[in-house]
């Protein structure tokens, strides 16, 4: 009973490298075989090209995720490459994804990154291992963590992967349409208030998130490396929000949505450098 009671409710979060799998996704990992030149990656034989392609990547990736978050890996990370549809479908819920990271912090890479979005792959690579940097320390999913600043905070480090399929003038033109992230709700470990709860599009909101956590850093990047350092230390975001900024988030990002309202644009941060 608690076992399919589990499932339910991993069931209702999806979204992104949040994606929550299947219970598929709870069987063993039988599929792979370690790449002969990096036992980090494991492939779906047949496809070991692609996993040294990813193999070329992680060394980027990685710096850049652990500089990002002032903390390097607390284990080595590991990915799994899937060369077929059918490999992805098996561990992923939901596989129009080009990755994901399922509950159990698995990061799989779909055969899209090999094929049609082949150019994304640093990216995208970079924006899973940034959540699953963050699920070692405090798990896959926790629900004082919420969904814009995970998301953004991803994409941020990515250098907009995982939001690049919209611009800043479309973030521009939401907002001024009165579509802004809530930035008030709290999630709960049954309900996550992803880019619907903020009338966005999924690239729209991880766009728009993306320039909240990279404004929030702009404007003192001491007060943001605190507040990440206490994220990752399992401090609930809230408090340590406000025990940081002695404000709200929407208090403190209100500023933000002014300088869009206005004539002169916010100061946005530049893509995160290692």
């Amino acid at each position: 009973m608690r076992l399919w009671f589990l499932v339910a409710v991993l069931a209702t979060l999806q979204g992104c490298a949040l994606t929550v799998s299947d219970p598929r996704a709870l069987h063993p990992i039988d599929r792979f075989a370690p790449l002969a030149s990096d036992a980090r990656i494991r492939v779906e034989p047949g496809y070991e090209a692609y996993g040294m392609r990813v193999s070329e990547a992680m060394p980027a990736a990685i710096a850049r995720v652990e500089a990002a978050h002032y903390l390097p890996f607390a284990r080595p990370p590991r990915v799994y490459v899937c060369g077929t549809e059918d490999c992805f479908k098996r561990y992923v819920m939901t596989p129009k994804l080009s990755a994901a990271v399922v509950p159990d912090n698995r990061l799989i890479l779909s055969p899209n990154l090999d094929g049609r979005e082949k150019h994304r792959l640093p990216a995208l690579l970079t924006h899973e291992l940034a959540h699953l940097h963050l699920g070692q320390r405090i798990g896959h999913y926790h629900s004082t963590l919420p969904v814009w600043f995970h998301e953004g905070w991803a994409s941020l480090v990515a250098d907009g992967g995982g939001a690049d399929y919209a611009t800043d003038a479309k973030v521009f033109e939401a907002i001024r349409e009165g579509k802004r992230v809530n930035l008030t709700a709290r999630d709960a470990p049954d309900k996550r208030h992803r880019a619907a709860a903020s009338r966005l599009s999924i690239f729209e909101f991880y766009r728009q998130s993306m320039m909240l956590v990279g404004w929030l850093k702009a404007q003192d990047e001491a007060r943001f490396r605190e507040l990440v350092l206490a994220v990752q230390d399992n401090t609930d975001f809230e408090i340590a929000f406000w025990n940081i900024y002695g404000q709200a988030p929407a208090t403190r990002l209100t500023a933000f949505y002014d300088g869009v309202l206005s004539d002169n644009q916010p100061v946005q941060a530049a893509p995160e450098k290692p």
